[in-house]
C-alpha cells in the first residue's frame, strides 16, 4: 500500500516541503512506497519553492479512504487534518508544534515532536547518516522550509540547530541565504491574486480558550502597506469568515518580516479588547494596532491570547 505523507490544511512552505522530503526518505532509503499530499493549494512562497527546485506539486486531496496509511507532518491537530483521519491508519507523526491531542491510532506508532523551528530540521536528524544521500532538490526544499519557518532566523522559534543546518545546506548548494530568502519572501508577499476571504484562511490556525473559538490568521510579508490598503475589505471579510467557519472571531495579524512587528486588524470592540488584554497595549480608536517584536504565532501570539 502507498503511504501518504500529509501536512496541515492551508499548506505553507513547511507543510508543502516536509511531505516531499519524507516521501523521498521513505522511498529511497526505507524502501517503502510513499507519496506526498496536500490539503489545498500551496501558498505563493511554497509554489515558488516548487518551481525553483523543479519539484512536481504533490497531489491535492480532500479526504482519506478508510485504512489509508498516513504519515502526519507539521501538525498533530485533528482540526487541521481531514475529518476522515479517524478512519485512516496513522503510521507516524513528525511535528514541531504543541501537543494538541484528539488523534486515535490503531496501534502504537512513532511520534517525534521536537522544540525546533521547522519540521524539516527534525527530519534531517531522523535520517541520520542517510541525510547525506539527499539530492540537491531535497536539500533545496529543506533549506526553503527552514528559512520560511524561521523568517530567515528572525523568528523567536529559531534555534541554533535550525540555523546551523540551513547554513550547511546553503553552503552545499552554493546559495547565499540573504538573496535566496529575499526571493522567497517576495513571492510570499505577492497576494494580489487572492480574495480577502482567502487571505484570512491562507495561513491560519483554530484556537479555543475559555469556551471562545478563534481563527488566528497570519500573513507574513515584506510589503505590509500593500496588504493594509485592503484593510476595509479584510475587516468586512473577518465577519463573513468567522460565520462560515464557526468561530467567534478571526484574529488577523500582518507580520512585517523586515521590521519584525505585526499589525493586528481591529474589526470590532471585542477584538480591540482582546488585543489590549493579550498584548498589554492600548489600541485607541483606530482599526489597527502595531505590535512591536511580534512575529511568531506559535510562540508570541497564540500563547498570549486572553479573553
Amino acid at each position: 500500500m502507498t503511504t501518504l505523507v500529509l501536512g496541515h490544511k492551508s499548506p505553507d512552505t513547511d507543510a508543502t516541503g516536509s511531505p516531499i522530503i519524507w516521501s523521498w526518505y521513505l522511498n529511497e532509503v526505507k524502501g517503502r512506497t510513499a507519496e506526498p499530499a496536500l490539503q489545498g493549494e500551496p501558498n505563493t512562497e511554497a509554489n515558488w519553492m516548487l518551481d525553483r527546485w523543479e519539484v512536481q506539486k504533490p497531489q491535492i486531496i480532500d479526504g482519506l479512504d478508510a485504512g489509508q496509511e498516513v504519515v502526519i507532518v507539521d501538525t498533530n491537530n485533528p482540526a487541521e487534518l481531514p475529518e476522515s483521519i479517524k478512519d485512516a491508519s496513522i503510521c507516524q507523526i513528525i511535528d514541531h508544534h504543541r501537543l494538541v491531542g484528539g488523534l486515535t491510532t490503531k496501534g502504537p506508532i512513532e511520534i517525534n515532536i521536537q522544540p525546533l523551528a521547522c519540521t524539516a530540521t527534525i527530519m534531517f536528524d531522523m535520517m541520520g547518516d542517510d541525510a547525506g544521500r539527499m539530492p540537491d532538490t531535497i536539500k533545496g526544499v529543506m533549506l526553503s522550509c527552514i528559512l520560511s519557518d524561521t523568517l530567515e532566523f528572525r523568528s523567536p522559534t529559531t534555534t541554533d540547530h535550525d540555523r546551523d543546518l540551513a547554513e550547511r545546506l546553503a553552503s552545499e548548494l552554493g546559495i547565499q541565504i540573504p538573496g535566496y530568502a529575499a526571493e522567497m519572501f517576495a513571492a510570499k508577499s505577492d497576494v494580489s491574486k487572492f480574495s480577502d476571504d482567502e487571505l484570512l484562511r491562507m495561513d491560519s490556525k483554530e484556537h479555543e480558550i475559555e469556551g471562545r473559538k478563534f481563527r488566528v490568521s497570519v500573513l507574513e510579508t515584506t510589503s505590509p502597506d500593500t496588504v493594509l490598503k485592503r484593510k476595509d475589505g479584510l475587516k468586512e471579510a473577518t465577519g463573513r469568515v468567522a460565520s462560515e467557519d464557526g468561530v467567534d472571531h478571526v484574529l488577523f495579524f500582518i507580520v512585517d518580516i523586515l521590521e519584525q512587528q505585526a499589525t493586528m486588524i481591529l474589526q470590532n470592540d471585542e477584538v480591540r479588547q482582546i488585543a489590549e488584554k493579550s498584548f498589554s497595549t492600548v489600541c485607541g480608536d483606530g482599526d489597527t494596532v502595531v505590535l512591536p517584536g511580534i512575529v511568531s504565532r506559535k510562540k508570541q501570539i497564540i500563547p498570549n491570547i486572553a479573553v
